[in-house]
């Protein structure tokens, strides 16, 4: 699997992951939780982004 490729998956999946966790810190009214879904939903479009930047740029 190309690295883009690869990069773009993970993002997805730590995008949704993070999404989870944000909504069961909500739920379960722990802002810990959701504090680090947040992050991991922000962490997983930056890495699906660089994905994108390096199908563009042929890597």
């Amino acid at each position: 699997m190309k690295s883009s490729t690869k990069d773009r998956a993970e993002g997805t999946f730590h995008e949704l992951k993070g999404k989870a966790k944000e909504i069961a810190g909500r739920v379960t009214d722990n802002p810990t939780l959701e504090a680090e879904g947040t992050g991991e939903k922000i962490a997983g479009k930056v890495q699906g982004k660089i994905g994108q930047v390096k199908k563009v740029l042929g890597k």
